[in-house]
């Protein structure tokens, strides 16, 4: 008889996930979690934030940015990354 060998998926050690930001043709690492839940999370609270504003948005002719979540390596960060706050578009942070 054989044997069942079970194989579970995991991150390597220097890969995280990433709640990435797009608005237009603009890309950025919005934050980095140690794991896809709280990336998840942090992905759909910034998706709630964006939808309260968005009349605000449109009316002010600001692109809505789009969220959304990826594997990523710290190692791929810019040096001077810093996490980028929910509206940070608002202030030009994005």
């Amino acid at each position: 008889m054989g044997k069942v060998v079970i194989f579970r998926t995991t991150a390597r050690r220097d890969e995280s996930w990433a709640v990435i930001a797009r608005t237009g043709r603009d890309t950025r690492v919005a934050s980095i979690y140690p794991t896809r839940n709280a990336a998840e999370a942090d992905c759909e609270w910034r998706s709630r934030q964006v939808a309260a504003y968005r009349g605000f948005l449109e009316r002010n002719n600001v692109a809505v940015p789009h969220y959304s979540i990826r594997p990523y390596r710290r190692a791929d960060l810019p040096r001077a990354w810093r996490p980028l706050p929910a509206l940070g578009f608002l202030h030009g942070q994005c």
